[in-house]
């Protein structure tokens, strides 16, 4: 009888400890990036990023005491095949979507987050991405909204620029930020005067550098993808366009310093994160990034490292594992640095998911991204 009692004791105390274990356990999450293709810099950044923060903070404990479990997907940076993936992953139960990461492919798989009330983490940058009023994407970077204003106005202002040649890639991507600075460029008094249109992943930059050289605009503005990005640097140099050239984020990023050389000298950028800002933060990330991974940082490597605080935030704020609560905890959210080190910058994700924080001007000098301005919020102006 005693042997019985004990054997049942035993069990008892054993099939508790599974359900301990089970409570603890991991919650997982999918990270749907451009992982080959025209993408691949840009995906592959952000997953490495997002790998990073999963690392801390599974070492740290996890989240609401259980740990991170992601799958990454490749979307070969086909909005078909993105689409797919996430189709896949809200099968699977994910707490959170992470991508994909091209405007495009975001446009086509959002709907499918949407349906599910998934939250949807992106560093895709197209402004219809929000406007469409999706109550589920969280951006981890500004929308054109947000930054076109800010190099608009640099541009008209500082660089006293009445005309402006604009290089975009013809993507949804492209086509949004091309109206949002025409737009921006408009409300301050200069006006486009070359819509140049390229395709992701041209090769040659020949004909469109000429339509700028031709134009005879005061300012050059590239707002393409980075390995584009570099060819139209390499061009407009070769081609000794003396105009400034501008864009927004991607034309001073590391990748584009590393691929366009020399070329990129002199180059200019508002950018939304970068490595090199003067934050104690982003400094000690770039070290411990650099460190992880054998190479300096770019923003969409920030961009996937700090969404994953992101998503603790949201997550301890809601206080538990639900889509719902997670969603309206995120929306109207504002991080501390100083309360959650891992987010880097303080942030505010508004009601429609926009970003709202500090950003920077940037030039390339020695082969560097030099930062030359800290440009506040725009809701502390």
């Amino acid at each position: 009888m005693q042997l019985i009692r004990r054997t049942f004791i035993a069990a008892a105390i054993g099939i508790a400890l599974a359900a301990s274990a089970h409570a603890a356990g991991s919650f997982k999450i999918a990270s749907v990036q451009e992982l080959s293709g025209a993408g691949a810099t840009v995906g592959t950044n952000f997953k490495n990023g997002m790998d990073l923060a999963i690392k801390e903070i599974n070492a740290a404990g996890g989240i609401l005491g259980k740990t991170i479990d992601v799958t990454h997907s490749d979307t070969q940076s086909n909005p078909g095949v993105a689409k797919g993936l996430v189709e896949k992953a809200v099968d699977d139960n994910v707490v959170a979507v992470f991508g994909p990461g091209y405007s495009g492919s975001m446009m086509v798989s959002m709907n499918v987050t949407k349906r599910a009330e998934i939250p949807n983490f992106t560093g895709a940058e197209a402004a219809a991405i929000t406007e469409q009023g999706d109550p589920y994407v969280i951006r981890t970077s500004f929308g054109q909204q947000s930054s076109m204003p800010r190099i608009a106005r640099y541009m008209a202002r500082n660089l006293k620029a009445k005309t402006v040649a604009v290089i975009y890639v013809n993507n949804d991507f492209g086509k949004g930020g091309l109206d949002m600075v025409k737009k921006a460029l408009a409300a301050d008094g200069a006006k486009v005067v070359a819509e140049i249109s390229t395709a992701s992943g041209q090769l040659d930059f020949t004909a469109p550098v000429l339509q700028a050289k031709q134009s005879n605009a005061d300012v050059v503005f590239v707002y393409t993808n980075e390995e584009e990005a570099a060819r139209c640097l390499r061009e407009l140099r070769k081609d000794g366009v003396a105009k400034p050239i501008v864009g927004e984020t991607v034309l001073t990023s590391q990748k584009v310093i590393e691929l366009a050389g020399p070329a990129a000298e002199g180059a200019i950028a508002h950018v939304g994160l970068s490595a090199d800002a003067p934050v104690p933060a982003l400094q000690a990330f770039k070290v411990k990034f650099q460190k992880a991974y054998g190479y300096l940082p770019d923003h969409n490597c920030i961009k996937g490292y700090t969404s994953v605080y992101m998503l603790k935030a949201g997550l301890e704020k809601a206080g538990k594992f639900d889509h719902a609560a997670l969603n309206t905890a995120l929306h109207g959210l504002t991080i501390s640095a100083a309360k959650e080190p891992g987010i880097l910058m303080d942030v505010t994700i508004d009601a429609k998911g926009d970003l709202d924080r500090e950003s920077f001007l940037t030039v390339v000098k020695g082969g560097k991204q030099v930062v030359t301005e800290v440009l506040p919020p725009l809701s502390a102006k």
